[in-house]
């Protein structure tokens, strides 16, 4: 039974071995072929979601693996299932849906186990034009890995040995004789469909297929041909003769992160990706994945190297993380919003830069292409206009996608004692300052809510969120009010996948103090106020791009609030061990 995603593909039965492959075709034959290879305990029908988006552009190949789906099992199962004989398969799979051209090969889980069989013997070079890896690693790579860390025994490589071990819990368990079958053709193989979608927050769309069961019992052997003899004795030859792409979901409750750790010793072409997601990332992260294996998949097909540039020629920080993802950032036009958006760019995110100054977005967006950005455009908008914040969200993902990570960063300043702040002064402050952030949160985050692969939500409140002051009481409650609703955002948004930072500046060299108001005072008296604090933040000279880099890095670890400037960590610290301090600090007056 195949599932609504594979329905309108080709189907085709392939003869290797005893076993009779069932193997499906989606897309033009004639554009370079990509054939994906399933994992445990899966079918074919694993890869449907990303199958269907790679079929706009390639030649797509899906096989039940033999034992799984709707392909024969070997008899007897006991030493069917060796990699020397999977090997066998996917030549044989290969000489039928693309007899001339090299393929490329996708695997994940022990479809990737198998695929790094394939992509370091020598019986295959010349078939694999590239591999992309995910979640599975190769078991002589792995061999060696623990007997380095067994005959050279420190601390460190103890603790990755048992951490590792601990995860590799369940190839314990399959390596008993009758149990597993038993167990999965029986309660096992009933609540495994509600177990998977609940551990990994897989949609209910008909996945796993009903298969299941025979699947798994069979799957079994994979583990008992393979595991204790390729661990035992790894092949000392086992190098890559194809490019790599290594997609790492940093959630993988089954791998440690550290088993790659030598890989670029195997593979002298080696692009790295990771993804915060678990292990059923051709479930959970169809776009992500199909977009980078598009990437790849070009960069590795144009003869004269004008296709897309691999990641791994870059060397850029974070590139691994954010290369292909979509960024958007308001009060991109200058300040910390346009360092951000370079920031991004030069990690090889595509960028939108959203301003409602015009030339200034006009100006950040060829920037951001310059440093990186494999596209960035500029779109004008006031983030304070729930209506013109609609229109921008449904051209966004209309032309460039759904948003990734989203920096509600556009705000303004205005300084002034709370009995002088008139209602208009507190509707200008909060329209940018919270309803922007609001309508960004709600409008582009329920987006990515619905997408249902999860994304990261940049807040830019300040330091003044926990800092009272009785001159800023319009701007620092904004911006508590910023912090607060990151809160509870990141409370609401976990279970989707989806994170949510407040990033708490102090004083930054920025342009804003040129914008900032002053209330109860005339014209010129403002003017004076906006150019002396223009000199006081130039003297403090903390740059934009420093607040930039913060945020990258609290994206890539999920963090909830992210003071940046010594002012920030020692407010943040004084408003929980001593608020008595910061409360008599909020009666000083500011000398103008």
């Amino acid at each position: 039974m195949a599932v609504d995603g594979l329905r309108g593909a080709r189907e085709r039965r392939v003869r290797t071995g005893g076993v009779e492959l069932c193997v499906a075709e989606l897309g033009d034959a004639g554009r370079p072929t990509v054939v994906l290879v399933h994992g445990y305990p899966d079918s074919k029908e694993v890869w449907s979601e990303v199958a269907t988006r790679l079929a706009e552009h390639f030649h797509v190949v899906l096989y039940d693996v033999r034992g799984h789906g709707r392909s024969t099992a070997p008899k007897p199962l006991r030493g069917g299932f060796t990699l020397e004989k999977l090997t066998d398969d996917f030549l044989a799979v290969a000489d039928a849906v693309s007899p001339d051209e090299p393929v490329h090969l996708v695997g994940h889980d022990w479809g990737s186990v198998q695929s790094w069989e394939f992509v370091t013997v020598r019986r295959t070079e010349g078939r694999i034009a590239s591999f992309t890896s995910m979640s599975g690693p190769s078991l002589d790579h792995f061999g060696h890995w623990i007997k380095r860390r067994t005959h050279r025994p420190t601390p460190r490589r103890v603790g990755q040995l048992l951490g590792q071990g601990a995860r590799s819990w369940y190839v314990y368990a399959l390596h008993t004789p009758v149990l597993p079958e038993l167990a999965w053709r029986g309660p096992l193989g009933k609540r495994w469909p509600g177990l998977v979608r609940r551990m990994e927050k897989m949609p209910d769309d008909g996945y796993p297929t009903a298969s299941l069961p025979a699947d798994a019992a069979h799957g079994a052997w994979l583990y008992r041909d393979n595991i204790r003899a390729r661990l035992r004795r790894p092949r000392a030859d086992a190098y890559a003769h194809a490019p790599v792409q290594l997609i790492t979901p940093t959630g993988d409750a089954f791998l440690s992160e550290r088993l790659y750790d030598d890989l670029g010793t195997w593979v002298p072409r080696l692009v790295r990706r990771t993804l915060p997601a678990k292990h059923w990332v051709p479930r959970t992260r169809p776009d992500q994945i199909a977009a980078w294996i598009t990437e790849f998949v070009h960069a590795h097909e144009d003869p004269d190297g004008a296709g897309l540039p691999a990641p791994v020629a870059t060397g850029r920080r974070y590139a691994d993380r954010f290369g292909g993802q979509l960024v958007l950032v308001t009060g991109a036009a200058g300040g910390i919003g346009r360092a951000t958006a370079l920031a991004f760019a030069e990690a090889g995110a595509r960028v939108v830069a959203v301003d409602r100054d015009a030339e200034g977005a006009a100006r950040t967006a060829p920037k951001a292409r310059l440093v990186g950005a494999p596209d960035a455009w500029g779109e004008v908008v006031d983030v304070g206009d729930e209506q013109a914040m609609e229109k921008l969200a449904d051209k966004v993902a209309r032309e460039y996608g759904v948003v990734d990570v989203l920096v509600n960063n556009a705000g303004i300043g205005l300084s002034g004692p709370f009995l002088e702040t008139t209602s208009d002064d507190w509707k200008k402050v909060l329209d940018v300052n919270l309803w922007g952030v609001i309508h960004g949160c709600r409008i582009f985050g329920r987006r990515m809510a619905e997408r249902g692969q999860g994304g990261h939500i940049v807040n830019t409140a300040s330091a003044a969120a926990f800092q009272p002051s009785r001159m800023l009481p319009a701007y620092s409650t904004s911006k508590a009010a910023v912090l607060m609703l990151s809160e509870c955002l990141r409370a609401e948004l976990a279970d989707r996948g989806i994170g949510v930072t407040a990033v708490c500046p102090g004083i930054v060299n920025t342009g804003i103090t040129a914008t900032a108001r002053f209330t109860g005072v005339s014209g010129d008296e403002e003017k004076r106020r906006q150019k002396k604090a223009a000199r006081l933040y130039g003297l403090r000279g903390y740059p934009p791009e420093k607040v930039a880099d913060a945020i990258l890095r609290a994206v890539v670890r999920n963090e909830a609030v992210v003071p940046v400037t010594s002012e920030a960590h020692g407010a943040r610290l004084l408003s929980r061990l001593a608020p008595g301090v910061l409360r008599r600090l909020a009666r000083l007056e500011v000398r103008w």
